[in-house]
């Protein structure tokens, strides 16, 4: 399945493009999306470990199934003061 992950703040700027599309098998989960992402964009390497993803709008974890139609965001931790 093809998955269009959304980034936002420093993955947004390290990989130079506000979203990564990715080719994924039927059934993958976060964690699968984690690595795959690790993968394609290099650059992201060291945040992904940070970064929350989203499916449709709810936070998911390393479990959680992507479906094909699924909205993806890769959410980076906020600092600030």
């Amino acid at each position: 399945m093809n998955v269009r992950v959304q980034l936002f703040a420093i993955a947004k700027q390290l990989a130079e493009r506000e979203a990564v599309e990715l080719t994924l098998p039927d059934g993958a989960t976060v964690a699968d999306l984690r690595r795959a992402l690790s993968d394609a964009v290099p650059a992201l390497s060291p945040v992904l470990p940070h970064v929350l993803f989203a499916i449709d709008s709810e936070y998911a974890d390393e479990m959680t199934e992507i479906s094909p139609s699924a909205a993806v965001a890769c959410i980076p931790p906020v600092s600030g003061g």
